[in-house]
């Protein structure tokens, strides 16, 4: 099992014939994952040979889903066409769409998130590496050698934090690792992910890590509080970061004690949530957690 993204999942990435694109979807046709196309107005109806497999190039999301059965789109385009291209697959009624384009401006997030209400779509960033269920799946660049399949469900604000704390547990593996991105306004949260692990039979335990600034992480500890059953550690990064500074994602903006790391931690460990100080402390609060479980 896993959430979200699984081995059934048929993979298209818009702007796969730019130099991002073609990079990444060559790293996800060599991890296993089932990319079935990409989307370039410009370049529709050629085909491109990424990672040894000829790829199918469409005008757009909507026939790359009727021709292919797609149920994942993974966009690769510049910031100032994202808003664009999110639309297009929300239009198209594409069950996910990861979007990993960094940069995109804060209105233009704005206007997309509005625009996904009462829709069917499910949209994980932007500014984030994706997501990747080892063994079954890679929807983004997160490297699929890090660690392998296991019972451990995790959810990051930050790309290079999740990826480190893959290769901290990866004696033990992931059901999914999903990075949601550090940007003020994204797509799936916390919670989101939070409930979708508590539902997902074969995780056993989740890991959380978020970072200084806006009140996620407080919203998340008072969600997992009220209903998530199964064992939760964290991490927190930004202990070190002066107060009133922005520290560099554009969310990561700490006024007074909200937002602060010291603030989140608090928060999370008033709802039974195990946080370490360190990335390596928190993988190893997992692994006694683990242990106790007979995992």
């Amino acid at each position: 099992m896993a959430i979200y993204l699984n081995s059934d999942s048929k993979i298209i990435v818009q702007g796969m014939t730019g130099g991002m694109g073609a990079k990444h979807t060559t790293l996800m046709v060599e991890s296993g994952a089932n990319i079935v196309g990409g989307v370039n107005a410009r370049k529709a109806g050629t085909t491109v040979n990424l990672g040894g497999k000829d790829l199918p190039v469409f005008a757009d999301v909507a026939q790359a889903m009727k021709e292919t059965g797609a149920n994942v789109s993974v966009a690769f385009v510049p910031p100032a066409f994202t808003k664009d291209a999110a639309i297009e697959a929300i239009d198209a009624e594409i069950p996910l769409l990861v979007v990993i384009t960094e940069g995109v401006p804060v209105q233009d997030s704005a206007e997309v998130f509005a625009y996904l209400d009462g829709k069917s779509t499910r949209m994980i960033g932007p500014n984030c590496p994706g997501i990747i269920s080892p063994e079954q799946s890679l929807a983004g660049i997160t490297p699929h050698t890090i660690a392998g399949a296991g019972p451990i469900g995790l959810v990051s604000k930050s790309g290079t934090l999740t990826y480190q704390m893959m290769h901290e547990l990866r004696d033990f593996g992931f059901t999914t690792a999903i990075g949601i991105g550090g940007d003020p306004v994204i797509g799936t949260t916390h919670i989101d992910a939070l409930e979708a692990f508590e539902n997902d039979p074969d995780t056993k335990a989740i890991v959380m890590i978020g970072e200084i600034g806006g009140d996620a992480e407080e919203r998340a500890a008072a969600y997992i509080k009220e209903h998530v059953t199964k064992p939760v550690v964290g991490y927190v990064a930004g202990f070190t970061a002066p107060e009133g500074k922005t520290m560099g994602h554009a969310g990561a903006i700490v006024s007074g004690s909200s937002g602060t790391a010291q603030a989140k931690k608090e928060a999370l460990e008033a709802a039974g949530v195990k946080v370490g100080k360190t990335p390596s402390e928190t993988a190893e609060l997992m692994r006694e957690i683990l242990k106790g479980l007979g995992l």
